[in-house]
Order: C-alpha cells, then sequence, then structure tokens
C-alpha cells in the first residue's frame, strides 16, 4: 500500500476535517511533553489527596462501626459469663437450707454422710460444677460431692465473708484441684440467726470458657489486682496489667510489648502479643462489680482498615480512571496526527519483522525437535531412577538373599576340606552339590536383578506374565517374609503370553508390590494377593490388606505420594510412571479401595502372531 491510496482510503473513512490536516497542522497538535507531564502529576496529586481523605473518612466511620459492635459483643459476654456463674450462685443458696445438711454435725454419722453425699453429687452433675460441699463453721467438711482435700477453708475470704452471714464471693487457682476456680459459699443460720454451716460450690472457669475459646474478639476479664484470670485466649492467661506504668506484664513478669493513645473517645491498643492477638485494637470495658471483675476486650481493627483501604482504592482508580480517559482522549488526537507519517515506515518495519519471524520459526521449530528428543532422553532416565529407587528399597532384602548362601557355601567348602582329608569322599561330595546348589540360586538372583536394572528399549515382544510375576515376588521375598506378609498366589500351571516389555513390566509390579508392602507397614493383618485371570484381556490384580488410598482419583498424579518424599521413599513418580508404562503396551492401569484395602488391576493385550509379525 502506497502513500496516495492511503490518503485515498482515509478521505473515505476519515471526518471531513480530520481528511485535510496539513503537516503544519498535525505538528500543531502533537501534545508537548511537558504539558503531558504536568497533566499526569496533576492527576496523581488529585488522586492522592481525594484517596486521602477518604481513607481518613472511611476509617473513623469503620471504626466507630466497629466499636458498637464491639461493644455488644463485650455485652453479650460479660452477660453470658455472669449467667454461667449466677446458676451456681443460685444453686447453692437455694440448696443450703434442704434439711439433709441442716441436720448434719459434726462427727457425722455414716447414713447422713452418705444421703447428704449423694444430694450433693446430684446437684453437681446437673450444673457441672467442679466440687461441692457442705462445711460446719470450723471449716471442717461435713459433706462433699466428690473427695477431695479441703483443710485449708477455714482461712479463705470466700468462708469468712459467709461465716459473717454474706454470700461469699471469690476466685483464684485451687490447690487441691489445681485448676482456676470461681467459688461461691451461701451460709447456713441456725433458728437463732447464727451462722452454723456453709455450702461451698467450686465453678470450674476452663469448662465456662470451652463455649468462647478462640472466638472474636479477644476477650479479657481482669480481676482487682490486675490479674487476667479468664479469656478466650488461653496464651494471656495471667497477664498482669499495671496502669500507673501502662504495661502489661507476662506470667513470668517480663514486660510486653505495649502502647495505647486516644482516638476521640476510643482508646486504641498496638501490641505484639502472638499471631492470634490483633496488633492494633480498640479497648473496650465493662465493670463486673458483682464478681470483683472487670470485663475487657480487644477489638480487631484490621477490617476496619481494610475497608477504608478499599473506598480508597475505589476513589483512586475513579480518579486515574477519569485522568487516563482525558489523557487518552488527547493521545488519540496525537495519534490520529502522526498516522499518515509513519505509515510507510510501519509498512515496512512489518515487512522485516514478517522475515525476522520466520527465521525465528525455523529456529524455532529446530529447538522444539532437538527439545523433544532431550524429554525422550530425560523420560527414559527418569524411569530408570525410579528402577533404581525400587531397587533399593528391596535391597536390605537381596543382601540377605545373597548373604546367606555365602555364608553356607563358607561352611560347605570347610567341612568339604575336612572330610576329604578324613577320605569321607561321599559326604564331601555332597557338601560340594550343595555348594554347586547355593550359587545356582545366587546367580539366578543376581540374574533377575541384572534384568531388571538394565535400561529396556527394545520394542515390544512376547512376555510370559507368569515368569514376570515370579520374579517380581522373588526380589521382595525376603522383605515380606520379615513382615510377616501372607502371600496369596496361586501360579498358573501354563504359560500367560501377554504383548510388553518384559523389564518394563517388571518395573510396574515391582512398584506395585513394594507400595502394598509399604501401605502394610502399620496394619495388624497383613496380605498380600495376587492373581492372573484372562478374560478376553489379561488381568493382572494387586490386593493388600492396608488402610487404602486417601485419595484415589490422585494416584496416578505426578509427585503425590501419601508417604514423605524422601531419598528412601522415593519422588512420588513411582504410579505415574507405571501408569505411562502400562499406556505404551496398548494396556490400562486402575486403582482404588475395597473393603480390606487398596487394589491395583493391570489390563493387557494377550500376545498373538499377528501382532508377534507386527512387531
Amino acid at each position: 500500500m502506497n502513500s496516495a491510496v492511503f490518503c485515498r482510503f482515509n478521505e473515505g473513512m476519515m471526518p471531513s476535517g480530520l481528511s485535510r490536516l496539513t503537516p503544519d497542522r498535525l505538528r500543531q497538535m502533537i501534545i508537548r511533553p511537558q504539558f503531558r507531564l504536568l497533566l499526569i502529576c496533576g492527576a496523581l496529586v488529585v488522586s492522592f489527596i481525594l484517596s486521602f481523605a477518604v481513607w481518613q473518612v472511611g476509617y473513623r466511620q469503620a471504626r466507630e462501626q466497629s466499636a458498637l459492635r464491639g461493644k455488644a459483643d463485650v455485652a453479650l459476654a460479660v452477660d453470658w459469663l455472669t449467667a454461667q456463674l449466677q446458676r451456681h450462685k443460685e444453686k447453692v443458696v437455694l440448696l443450703v437450707e434442704h434439711p439433709l445438711l441442716e441436720q448434719l454435725q459434726y462427727p457425722v454419722a455414716d447414713a447422713q454422710g452418705r444421703a447428704a453425699g449423694d444430694l450433693l453429687l446430684e446437684a453437681a452433675d446437673k450444673t457441672g460444677a467442679l466440687a461441692l460441699f457442705y462445711a460446719d463453721r470450723e471449716g471442717r467438711v461435713l459433706a462433699s460431692a466428690h473427695q477431695s482435700n479441703m483443710s485449708n477453708i477455714k482461712e479463705t475470704e470466700y468462708f469468712k465473708r459467709a461465716m459473717d452471714g454474706a454470700l461469699g464471693v471469690s476466685h483464684g487457682i485451687s490447690e487441691p484441684l489445681g485448676k482456676r476456680v470461681f467459688y461461691f459459699a451461701a451460709p447456713a443460720f441456725e433458728k437463732s440467726g447464727k451462722v452454723a454451716a456453709a455450702l461451698i460450690v467450686a465453678v470450674d472457669i476452663e469448662r465456662v470458657e470451652e463455649e468462647w475459646r478462640g472466638g472474636s474478639p479477644t476477650l479479657l476479664f481482669i480481676d482487682e489486682a490486675g490479674s487476667v484470670f479468664i479469656s478466650n485466649r488461653s496464651e494471656l492467661l495471667f497477664w498482669s496489667r499495671v496502669p500507673e506504668k501502662n504495661q502489661f506484664l507476662d506470667p513470668q513478669g517480663q514486660p510486653a510489648e505495649f502502647s495505647s493513645s486516644k482516638k476521640g473517645d476510643l482508646e486504641i491498643w498496638n501490641l505484639d502479643w502472638g499471631p492470634y492477638i490483633p496488633r492494633q485494637g480498640l479497648h473496650l470495658s465493662v465493670p463486673m462489680p458483682s464478681i470483683g471483675l472487670s470485663g475487657e476486650a480487644i477489638i480487631d481493627l484490621a477490617p476496619a482498615k481494610r475497608l477504608a483501604w478499599l473506598q480508597a482504592a475505589v476513589m483512586a482508580a475513579v480518579c486515574l480512571g477519569f485522568g487516563a480517559i482525558t489523557l487518552i482522549t488527547l493521545d488519540r488526537r496525537h495519534a490520529l496526527a502522526q498516522a499518515n507519517m509513519v505509515l510507510e515506515e510501519r509498512v515496512l518495519a512489518r515487512t522485516m519483522a514478517l522475515s525476522d519471524s520466520n527465521t525465528s520459526l525455523r529456529h524455532e521449530i529446530k529447538e522444539r525437535k532437538e527439545a523433544e528428543l532431550a524429554l525422550k532422553r530425560a523420560q527414559e532416565s527418569l524411569i530408570q531412577a525410579e528402577k533404581l529407587s525400587a531397587l533399593g528399597q528391596v535391597s536390605a532384602g537381596i543382601s540377605h538373599e545373597l548373604n546367606q548362601p555365602l555364608m553356607a557355601i563358607q561352611q560347605y567348602a570347610e567341612n568339604a576340606a575336612d572330610f576329604i582329608e578324613q577320605n569321607r569322599n561321599a559326604v564331601a561330595s555332597d557338601n560340594l552339590t550343595q555348594i554347586s546348589s547355593l550359587a545356582r540360586r545366587m546367580a539366578r538372583i543376581i540374574t533377575n536383578l541384572k534384568a531388571f536394572v538394565r535400561n529396556e528399549n527394545e520394542p515390544m515382544t512376547r512376555v510370559d506374565c507368569v515368569s514376570v510375576v515370579e520374579t517380581a515376588l522373588e526380589l521382595v521375598q525376603t522383605r515380606r517374609e520379615q513382615e510377616s506378609v501372607t502371600l496369596i498366589w496361586e501360579k498358573p500351571e501354563k504359560p500367560i503370553w501377554i504383548l510388553a516389555g518384559e523389564v518394563r513390566l517388571g518395573q510396574v509390579l515391582i512398584n506395585l508390590l513394594t507400595n502394598a508392602l509399604d501401605a502394610m507397614s502399620e496394619s495388624d493383618s497383613k496380605t498380600l494377593q495376587l492373581d492372573i485371570r484372562v478374560e478376553g484381556q489379561v488381568f493382572i490384580t494387586v490386593q493388600d490388606s492396608g488402610p487404602g488410598i486417601a485419595q484415589p482419583e490422585k494416584i496416578f498424579d505426578p509427585f503425590y505420594s501419601t508417604k514423605e518424599v524422601s531419598a528412601s521413599d522415593g519422588l512420588g513418580l513411582g504410579l505415574s510412571i507405571s501408569y505411562g508404562l502400562i499406556q505404551s503396551f496398548g494396556g490400562e492401569i486402575k486403582g482404588g479401595n475395597t473393603s480390606n484395602g487398596a487394589k491395583f488391576t493391570v489390563a493387557l493385550k494377550p500376545f498373538t502372531q499377528t501382532e508377534g509379525a507386527d512387531g
């Protein structure tokens, strides 16, 4: 396309005003770089100012909303805790006047003690109390729901207050029980109005915390001494607050990272107390004088900040979008002004680029062919590596299989030498016969190993799958016997011929057998079952009595394994490689769970004379 043709095309497609643009007019319409930079800087500054303002307003509103929700959450938690403790308080107040308890006097008769103990045990079971006991003015326990050593009752604050005729309330760590406990002590009055005894209930605080442990927001119930006695974050228990120093101390007395600031009526804490504690949060407090605690909460401000950032991002996007539209409009005028000036240069550049692309494409085709060859070599190396990994897993058994014949050969040889010196040639001949038999056994084992580890590249041929199964079983025999695995295998009387690669099929079977033995390593009952059947195709089945497969749909994915990936446990590629090898034979491998463990089935094509001729 030349310039004249392009100009005639533009005259038909562009508005009449643009079609009459002269070079001088085009140069006048080009945006000056200084003006463009100023426009961009102005848009960025305006976007930043508006976004910051939106962030400030949004964060303040979100913080106030968080404070309202936090107050409701704290009030709900305080009411819930008060209600949990209230039912125990009401229980002792009502139960202290029970006739069975009023009749108790020290020393307590056996029948009265058992009846009163049964009454208290029933009440403790219904309310979930940790302990419930009845004591006289001297602090002697007359009856209790659970047998416990409560010898120091008389010195406790709650008991002293009960002896003064008021309801005793206290909390702390129970010495005999070893738990955080909240105590209520209700006085029992004689007819004369004198306090005769007290009924005490011990409430297990851990059971109370179970309902909202780990919930949100972070709750702290601090006693008058400044110690955190109840919390839905167990890591904060027994921390203490020192208001005059504006700091918190951990249970060891070490200062924790803490600072506070004021935002209007809201107090904000900045802290670093662990992954489950907000790093910045609103502090809310609700007094609980009825139980001597103060309910406090730390409301996480991270959601409020995220909302404010989202609003600021939307504003920034709107501002930048408006600025971008303005800039694009000016750029389009610029682009239209320069279109006629650069068209021929673009055509030339495109032509050169096309020529370069053509050359690059030829190089790429060559590189891809080389990459395919490299990938094929890598796959063969990976198969061989997995084969050696499987060999490593049975190496201990193979060493045992070779070591025993070697020791026996040594013993037979020494005995044969002695028998020859004694002219007992018949016995020496028997020993030499045993040596020959053991040598053949070792040769058979080594032959199987050499066949297993060699890198098979030959095409598929006729293979006796029964012989391959026997060879695989022989390689894992020692490990199977050491782990007391029962083998169920009925060897077919005749060879069963299939179309496959003998070494590659042996690798698949070794992998399935070692996986089955690994799966049963922790099982009480260990049974390995093999079966070969011919139903159109030849089916080889390997079934174990292990726990089964957790994710059957992923077993043939590369690097998927239920074992730790290490030098001893392989790379998680065994089943993936086996899947590819069986497919290369034109067969299929499936795996799944049965009622007794995992089951793998390998389906292979039977050998025919036609396929043998083709191969």
